[in-house]
Formats: C-alpha cells, structure tokens, sequence
C-alpha cells in the first residue's frame, strides 16, 4: 500500500444471529485484511428486530476465534488421549463400525442424540431425516424432551401438526398472560420475539397489560402489573381452575370458532373438579385471585395467554400446555388479532391445505426398558441411560449431534457412566465437551460465520411474518465440513453409496411433494424444477425450491413478483411479509377438520391431575427449579469469554425465610441432595423466590476430567443442576423429564 493511502474500509455482513429463537438481525464488520470481525451490532435496517440486540450476538466473535473450538476430527487412542485425524479415516472409521453394530445387533443397537443447535442450523434441519433414514434405527433422542415436548404433543392432538403452535400476538395484544416463562432472558422461546423488552414495553404504554406466573419473581415478572407466585408444577391447576371460572361464571365466548371447535361440552364437564376454592392448597394462589384474573382475562378485548417451558418440564406438562390453548379458545382469542394465531412461513405451504392426518404419531413404537411411547419419531431422552446400561438388546453405538446430554438431561451422573460402556460413539461436534469426551471420534464442523443459514425452524413461531437469508461471513477453511455434508457422508458410508445420491434422494421427495398436479406448481414437472434450481446444491437448493413453491413464492417465473432465494439474498436486511393473520379452519390437520378440544389422549389423563388433587406438599419440604440468563443458552455459551465473565451465575437463589431455617448464609455454601445425587453450590439469598423453592441454572458443571472448555472452566464452571434431576419423574403423556418441581434436601456444606 502506498504511503499515506487511506486503509481499506471494512466490510459489513448483514445476516441473522444464530445464537437463540429470536434471530436478531446483526451487522457484522469484517476486517477482511486480518480476516477477522471487527466489531457485531444491531442491524437497524432489519424490520423484524430494528437494531435490538442481546449480549449473546457479541458472542459469535467469541465462538468463531475460540482457539478451544476443534477444527480437525479426533480420534480416541490408548489411554484416553485424542489425537488428530484425516477426514477420509475418520469418515471411513466411523461408518465401517456403525455398519458392523447395525449388522451384528440391528439398526436399533445405534441411537441418536440432537442438541439444541440443530434447530438453529438449516442443513441439520433438511438433511437429519435423512442421516436418520440411512442408519435405519428408530433410537432417535433429542432436546426436545428436556424442552418443549408436552407442547408439541398438544398442538398435535389439538391442531394436527407437531409445530401448529399458537404464537402471542404480543404486538397488538391488550392483556398478555405468562405462566412458566421468561421472554426478558430468553428472548421469546416458541414465540421468536426480537427485542421483547420493547415489545412488552409498547403493550404496557398502549394500555394493555402484562401478568406472570411463576415460582420466581423473574426479570419479565419485575416490568409486570402483576405476578402472582404458583408452586412448581401446578399450572395446570391453574388453568383449569380458569377454565371452570369462564364456563361457571358464562364467560365462554367462542365466536366463530365454535362453527369448527369440537369437545367444549367435554372440557366443562372436565372442568368441574376443579373450582379454584379445590386447586388453591396446591399452586399457592388464593381462590379470589385466580377468579379475578379470569374475569380480566376475559374482559379484555384482545387477549393471550402463553405458557412456555416452566409449564412443560413438570409433571402434567401436556395438560399444561394444553390447558393454555383452551383458555384462549373458549375466550374467542384463539386465530385472532391480538389473541394467538398461526404464522405463515415464507418457505412453507403455499396454501392451508390439510392433508386431514387423522392418525396421531404417538406410541407406534415404545422404549425397550419402560415402554416409553414415540412421538413424531423421537423416544424420550431420559430413557437414553438405561436403553444402553440395561442389559439386553439395547443401544450399543450413540451418535451425538451438535448436543451434551451429560448435562441437559436428567440423572447425568447415570449418563455419563453409560457412555462409557457404549461400544462406539462419534461425536459431531465443535467442542470436547462433557459429553463428546467419551466420544471414540469426534467430528468438528464449520462455524457459525462459515457457512449460509435460514432460521427455518423460528420463522414458523414468530411473532410476525418475515423471512431472511444469512450469507457466509467467512469462506470456511479447506479440510472443513458442513455439518450437513457430514451427516450425508457417514449415511452415504455405512449403505456403500455416495452423499450425492443421498442428496439427490432427498430433492426427490421434496419435489415430490411440492411441484406437479395438485401442488402450487402444477404446470411444472420435477425435472423441470430440477433443473431451474441448478447450480445450487445442499440445503440452498432445497430452501430455494421451499421458497419458489410457497406461500409468498414466484412459482419458478423468475420474472415474477415473488420470493426465490436469489431475491431474498438480494433483501440483505430481510423482508417483512406482514402482521399474523387468521388461518382457521383451513390451516388445521386433524381428522375432523376442525379444532380437537378435548382430544382423547389428554382427556384420558385428566384422572391423574384429578387424583392428585388429593395430595399436600410436606410442610418444610423443599423442590428444585431452574433459570435461565441472558448472556448464556444451555450449555455451549459459556466458553465465550465475553459472556462468561463477571460474577458467578451458577447460584442457589434460596429465600432468606428458608435460608434462616436451613442454616444458610449469603456467599455460604449448600449441600443439596434428591433422590438421584447431590451437589455443593454457592449460596445466593433472594426473596424473588417463593418460599419452599430453590432455583438451580442449568447447563453448568465444566469441571469434569477430559473437558477442553477453558474459559468456561476458568470463569463459570458451576455445577450439573442435572446431577440432581430424576430420569423417572416424567410427564406421563410425553415422556418430557420433569426439571421443575424436584424434591430436594438441602443442608450447611
């Protein structure tokens, strides 16, 4: 450069946070002569986020330089060590013993796991089918039955689809209820919400109002006009105490959802065990509050009410979640403008054309050991222990995806000493992590900022209708790999093809389903769509058809008003598509055609939530719950320098009534005990806790031997909150652990 010359701007890279379901827009400012980012900030130009921004988007530097991150695959030799390995061996290696397991024990004999990754990550959410298909088991776990599985099972049973999730309409809503959330650390969980701060803001400022239910006075609960505190697991005590109040009191008013709402007769005569005067001994709420939320929730012109993960980790988390739809339902606020309402996708169906399901995918198949049910192709994963410790015909190989089971699900401890009896496990993984450091091979993939994405998963649960694309920040390095082209490569391996047949495989049935006679496309044929969606490839290609062939697409005209991949990358701010509108009754896919609202398979357990009516909590006893911050997700945040650091966020929050009582002192110590472990943890006095709970974050607990996480280990290496979680305590109707509302003993360490 010549002397004097002005130095290179750099470069501003405009694409969507991938760190949590809110996918905030992000400008990422690239020196590209050091090849590394500058600086990350809010996108002010996005229209979905306008410029908010959480801590955790600063943290996708930190995950893209961390030299912790692996970068080659690794391979498990004597003594425990690891050692580098060439993609072609360890590719070769791990298919070669996959293969020799799934035919010496059956396909069965291998499992997998997701973790929460994968739902940020389009090729893993367009390929995993396939990879799933190619080793042939049926063993498939996930995060999801540590999460939000009750949901899915009752929008399901409801609805006909796992994911016909009811969003809050929070933008326009009058009266917001929250039970078992907290948007203000999480951003929005199935409810992708940019910037919920000022979106809870504007509601208050327009009138409206916003309570919170929960065991904790959190940080949504704090900016609210009311909080009332509830006993863990209770919610749907609650919400039947709310629903009989609205049929007592004549307070139902369906409107013109009951032209296709079948089973409110049911739910009335369901409702009558449970007046509030019943249901107050066990959530702790008195009988008048509950009667006057209802009446206001009722009054209120627009209203929502939105359940999320406190109401599904607990022991009657799908009638809970269930119960959230029947009261928005039989208030008319069910599809309406400012109630709760079904999005519409750019990359799904081009029109509400139900395939009439009929059949719930429930139960088809069940767990060797507890004869777990199946939902949508997914066994519980707090069966995943004793499927491989039992002895027996159980799972002898793990594959685990983007996930660290050892400390997101329950009984960790039990886990972690099954995988290491496994025959043989790969970890796809960026990180030797608490569970990955059992693994015989792990496999690294790209970055964040190395490769395109689509935030298919978030743009059907959000709050509003928008689409965006997110280009590459950084051509990845050579020797790398996708984590898609892994996935195809190992399934590829094991049946003796080629990943590009697997690919092609999986194009074939999507233009199948989406281009032809009968389709939005009808004029075109697959070879003919094959063809105009050259020359791309992988999960491109087949977002490119998703988007061409939808609801907002050009239907392959290129020159056409209309969305196609390329005029989306050409939005480089995204596109909004518009406020949620109302879909019913053509967007349902049950049998009937119309809203189930008391299906079988929950009505069936409402005798248990009945039986229990009967039941006291032991006075002076002590349950467990979780919490969740801002600058962290689950388990794989905490290596970031630039959100772990500060002060220790892996705390017992004790009330200072039961702290006095148990002998426990601020900045003290806590030995704490359940059925399945104990931990020591530091004490931290909170009189935002309901008395008899104590809280307990997860995701914590990098200290293990093995671990190559040294921030985290350094700075917040915490505790395993699921040390002390109990695999057998489960949602009976889902098979979701149950995370809140542990019973634990709790003593001066």
């Amino acid at each position: 450069m010549a002397a004097g010359a002005p130095e290179p701007a750099n470069e501003l890279v405009h694409r969507s946070c991938p760190l949590c379901e809110a996918h905030c827009g992000i400008t990422v400012e690239v020196d590209r002569g050091a090849q590394r980012v500058a600086t990350i900030r809010g996108d002010e130009s996005d229209p979905f986020s306008r410029g908010y921004l959480c801590p955790k988007a600063y943290g996708l530097k930190g995950l893209h330089e961390d030299p912790d991150r692996l970068r080659r695959p690794l391979r498990r030799v004597d003594g425990g060590r690891f050692e580098e390995i060439g993609w072609e061996d360890a590719l070769d290696l791990v298919a070669g013993r996959l293969r020799e397991i799934r035919e010496s024990a059956g396909p069965n004999a291998i499992a997998t796991y997701l973790g929460n990754p994968n739902a940020h990550d389009l090729g893993s959410a367009l390929f995993m089918p396939t990879f799933q298909r190619a080793l042939g088991t049926r063993w498939r776990f996930s995060a999801s039955s540590v999460d939000q599985l009750p949901k899915m099972v009752s929008c399901c049973a409801m609805f006909g689809a796992p994911l016909a999730v009811p969003i809050p309409d929070v933008d326009r809503t009058d009266f917001l209820l929250v039970l078992g959330a907290n948007p203000l650390a999480s951003n929005g969980s199935l409810m992708t919400a940019p910037d919920i701060p000022g979106r809870l803001r504007a509601l208050r400022e327009r009138g409206g109002r916003l309570v919170v239910v929960d065991p904790r006075r959190s940080e949504t609960a704090q900016v609210a006009d009311e909080h009332l505190f509830i006993r863990p697991g209770s919610d749907a005590f609650l919400l039947f105490a709310m629903v009989h109040v609205l049929f007592e009191e004549s307070l139902v008013k369906l409107g013109r959802l009951a032209e296709f709402t079948h089973g409110v007769d049911e739910v009335e005569r369901l409702a009558r065990d449970f007046p509030p005067e019943a249901v107050a001994p066990l959530t702790g709420i008195p009988a008048p509050r509950v009667r006057a939320l209802t009446r206001s929730f009722a009054a209120a012109p627009r209203a929502a009410c939105y359940g999320r993960i406190g109401t599904c980790t607990q022991e009657f988390g799908t009638l809970a979640s269930w119960l959230v739809d029947v009261v928005n339902t039989l208030t008319g606020n069910l599809d309406r403008e400012g109630g709760a309402l079904f999005p519409r996708p750019a990359h799904g169906p081009a029109e509400d054309r139900p395939r009439r399901r009929g059949k719930l995918p429930y139960g088809r198949w069940h767990s060797r050991v507890r004869e777990l049910a199946e939902f949508a192709g997914e066994l519980p994963v707090a069966a995943l222990a004793e499927e491989i410790d039992t002895p027996g015909d159980g799972v002898r190989a793990l594959v685990t995806v983007a996930g660290n089971p050892v400390l997101s699900t329950p009984n960790g401890a039990r886990l972690a000493k099954a995988l290491a009896s496994l025959d043989f496990m790969v970890s796809v993984d960026i990180y030797r992590n608490e569970t990955s450091r059992f693994a015989d091979v792990i496999l690294p993939t790209t970055g964040h900022l190395e490769h395109t994405n689509y935030d298919i998963a978030f743009h059907q649960l959000s709050v509003r209708n928008t689409t965006k694309w997110s280009p590459t920040v950084f051509e990845p390095p050579e020797d790398t790999k996708h984590l898609w082209e892994v996935l195809l490569e190992i399934g590829a391996r094991v049946n003796g093809t080629t990943a590009e047949t697997l690919e092609e495989m999986t194009l074939a049935k999507l233009l199948e389903a989406t281009v032809g006679p009968g389709t939005a496309c009808p004029g075109l044929s697959p070879e003919q769509a094959h063809e105009r969606l050259a020359p791309r490839r992988g999960p491109e290609r087949l977002l490119d058809l998703m988007l061409r062939a939808g609801p907002y697409g050009d239907r392959f005209e290129d020159g056409e008003d209309g969305l196609s991949l390329t005029k989306l990358a050409e939005a480089e701010h995204g596109i909004d598509l518009g406020a949620l509108e109302p879909r019913l009754p053509d967007y349902l896919d049950t049998a009937s055609g119309g809203v189930e609202l008391a299906p079988d398979l929950l009505v069936a357990d409402v005798a248990r939530l009945r039986a229990s009516l009967e039941e006291r909590r032991a006075e002076g006893s002590l349950v467990l719950i979780g919490r969740r911050h801002i600058r962290s997700n689950n388990s794989w945040m905490h290596n970031v320098h630039a959100l772990a650091k500060g002060k220790d966020r892996c705390t017992l929050l004790v009330n200072p009534t039961d702290a006095e009582r148990l002998g426990l002192a601020a900045g003290g110590r806590a030995r704490v005990r359940s059925r399945v472990g104990e931990l020591v943890a530091p004490v931290e006095l909170s009189e935002d806790l309901m008395p008899g709970v104590v809280s307990l974050p997860h995701g914590y607990g990098h200290a293990a031997e093995g671990v190559q996480l040294s921030v985290a280990q350094r700075h917040q290496p915490g505790v395993n909150s699921n040390l002390l979680t109990d695999e057998t305590l489960l949602d009976a109707l889902s098979g979701n652990a149950v995370l809140n509302g542990i019973p634990v003993e709790i003593a001066a360490a």
